[in-house]
């Protein structure tokens, strides 16, 4: 069986509930970088262990949370020994903008997949662009490389628009038959 691990940070509570539609659709572990930008008690053993790792974080001022960041950085010891070489990524976001510059932190977490030599996982949706589409659809937002979720600053977590956890969770479902198909 695909064991598949969902690291992410989050802020508000918006990307945590992405995460959540995310782990879903993958049968996927969930870990959470806490405030401080740490990881809880054996999730490294976790991420190690994964067939494939899936990166969330908010997009604060055009890029990754301090706090993922730091999760990043830290993960240079995987790098260095090359533990996560070959393992099947992906990734997803939320800012309160539409745009929000949210493109920028997928190329950072594809890069970081990247950097580890791992495959990245595209969104392999098309995006919901006639007239008749509304927030209900997925991929609203028309991303390609990963989620692109958009939450208005003054929403709570509960109101996150049904299409962008949609679109999570046939996300995350596709980096899971992905992570089979490739034996992983």
């Amino acid at each position: 069986m695909t064991h598949i691990a969902v690291v992410y940070h989050s802020g508000y509570g918006h990307t945590q509930r992405l995460a959540q539609s995310v782990a879903d659709g993958a049968g996927a572990e969930l870990i959470a970088i806490d405030a401080e930008g740490n990881l809880p008690e054996g999730a490294w053993e976790t991420l190690n262990a994964a067939d494939a790792i899936i990166f969330g974080t908010p997009t604060y001022m055009g890029g990754p949370s301090w706090q993922f960041k730091k999760f990043a950085d830290a993960s240079s010891k995987a790098w260095f020994s090359r533990a996560w070489q070959d393992k099947v990524f992906g990734g997803f976001t939320n800012s309160a903008s539409i745009n929000g510059d949210k493109q920028n932190t997928l190329h950072y977490l594809l890069t970081l997949a990247a950097q580890h030599g791992g495959l990245w996982v595209s969104l392999g949706q098309l995006p919901s662009n006639t007239k008749a589409a509304t927030r209900q659809d997925a991929n609203y937002l028309g991303s390609s490389i990963g989620v692109l979720t958009q939450s208005p600053s003054d929403a709570s977590a509960a109101e996150m628009f049904p299409g962008d956890l949609e679109t999570g969770r046939l996300y995350g479902q596709r980096v899971a038959d992905i992570a089979a198909r490739l034996g992983r």
